[in-house]
């Protein structure tokens, strides 16, 4: 949206989803948005603490440039109608894990990304220029002479259809859908990597997969995201026993990075003699009004499950939330091959580095939208346009049907089971090997639900090769038998391209 905005004056842009402009991480997004707004804190502050979370692989540049822009773009959406949560007429700062400072705004307490959606969506449509098309379901980019031209996609109809365009900015958000246990919506099935990958672009740090310590783990509930902010309002983790076990594993407790936090629940679970543990979220000595002002989503969503988040204890484990990983691009988006610039999760520039800060995604969507959009529209000049694309083969929008749904169910379990938050060489090369038996049943899809298999398939090998190929822990990535630090070889980001890992 924010780089739709940003492409407006230079020409017809189309916003292309392929559900609801709502169905995205950024409506479920409760944390807030980081940045260095408040009297007492510094932009060096903040980057130092992106720096921190990233383990070393952040790419500075990149870091310099999410903080440093990050609040003009705040104050810009400010402008466009964004109802940030305020003490009097003072915006209200929080904070949140592996900050050193209170700078993470949040609005309608636990709706963040829900309230920015909503004023730039309102923002854009002011806009003659930029039209919104919903359930556009994108399987492909036009590519002519070595350059993007365009995209193949799914219309609502069913029928198959391609737009032509001088540029393409893959949006695309992330690749949760991997695995079994995730908070990312059903809509994460990684198309934009997978799309950018098999049209040759390169893809980057795809071992980086952020696991969120904390989602609610009840029976037939879905695994409903439990914010970090929660954590940074003071909320405890407590283990089988009830007893508060953070504090055993790192100095700053609840606080620690998620990756810290996510292994240390892990290890909990490991050690409980219960056949399917869980730990507990405690909020009970925190003040129940305070709670249900400032998390009213998580409050109401809780009730749901018979479950008050003010005087119960709230039953959690660890899932998959966010990937460092994806589209391999520059300080402006762009891509390894021409015409294609990618942003937010699906991009990889480096910004996260080996682990994002919390609230920073927010942020970067918008920091790196805007630069992907000004750098389009400044190249617009630059391309000419090909003649038509040939038509290519109708793809239905289905039946869904129990053999795609059971690939995808393979390949989901087998992500959770051996490439999820402790990793190891034989597990990795046991899922690559049932990874690529499962590849060539993905690969000529024939529904919307055959081509986010192939998606995921894509993906999920593109991650499993990268993390067998690091053979270190780092931020996010563990292996069990390569549990330290490599600075000497590993100190360099994965790339993916022409069938090979390299690090560069």
């Amino acid at each position: 949206m924010r780089a739709a905005i940003e492409l407006a004056p230079a020409g017809r842009v189309f916003v292309l989803t392929k559900r609801e402009v709502t169905d995205s991480a950024t409506q479920y997004a409760q944390g807030g948005i980081a940045a260095a707004l408040s009297d007492e804190d510094e932009i060096s502050l903040h980057l130092q603490d992106t720096l921190n979370a990233g383990d070393g692989l952040c790419n500075v540049e990149a870091a310099k440039v999410l903080v440093e822009e990050g609040p003009e773009r705040i104050e810009e959406l400010i402008q466009w109608g964004t109802e940030f949560d305020r003490e009097g007429t003072r915006l209200s700062f929080a904070r949140e894990g592996a900050h050193s400072r209170n700078r993470i705004l949040h609005a309608h307490g636990d709706s963040t990304g829900r309230e920015i959606l909503r004023a730039l969506w309102a923002k854009a449509k002011t806009l003659e220029n930029v039209s919104i098309l919903e359930f556009e379901f994108s399987t492909g980019l036009l590519v002519e002479d070595g350059r993007v031209a365009g995209i193949h996609l799914i219309r609502d109809t069913g029928e198959s259809a391609h737009v032509r365009a001088s540029a393409v900015l893959l949006a695309t958000g992330g690749l949760g859908q991997l695995y079994r246990n995730s908070t990312n919506p059903s809509v994460a099935t990684g198309d934009g990597v997978s799309m950018a990958y098999r049209a040759g672009a390169e893809v980057s740090d795809m071992e980086f997969i952020q696991f969120h310590p904390t989602a609610l783990y009840v029976k037939d509930a879905p695994r409903f995201l439990i914010s970090e902010a929660l954590r940074g309002d003071g909320a405890y983790l407590r283990n089988e026993e009830k007893v508060r076990f953070m504090p055993n594993y790192h100095a700053l407790g609840e606080l620690a990075p998620r990756d810290v936090v996510a292994r240390a629940i892990v290890k909990e679970l490991e050690r409980s003699p219960v056949k399917d543990p869980v730990v507990y979220l405690d909020l009970s000595h925190l003040n129940p009004d305070r709670v249900k002002v400032h998390f009213p989503r998580i409050y109401e969503t809780c009730l749901q499950y018979k479950i008050d988040i003010t005087s119960n204890l709230i039953p959690i484990r660890p899932a998959a939330h966010y990937s460092m990983g994806g589209v391999r691009t520059d300080l402006f988006g762009r891509a390894s091959l021409p015409g294609l610039y990618a942003a937010g999760e699906a991009a990889a520039t480096g910004v996260h580095g080996a682990n994002r800060l919390a609230s920073n995604s927010l942020l970067e969507g918008l920091v790196f939208g805007a630069r992907a959009g000004s750098r389009m529209r400044s190249e617009l000049k630059e391309s000419a346009r090909r003649a038509n694309a040939a038509a290519y083969a109708m793809t239905s929008n289905g039946p869904l049907d129990d053999a795609t749904e059971q690939v995808v169910r393979r390949i989901q379990d087998l992500m959770w089971n051996d490439v999820g938050i402790v990793r190891s060489a034989e597990g990795l090369r046991r899922a690559i090997a049932k990874l690529q038996a499962i590849a060539p049943g993905a690969a000529h899809p024939t529904s919307r639900r055959a081509w986010e298999a192939q998606s995921l398939s894509t993906t999920g090998l593109l991650v499993a090769q990268s993390a067998l190929a690091r053979e270190e822990s780092r931020g996010a990535h563990y292996r069990t038998d390569f549990p330290t630090h490599n600075d000497a070889k590993f100190l360099k980001h994965s790339v993916a391209g022409d069938g090979a890992i390299r690090f560069v």
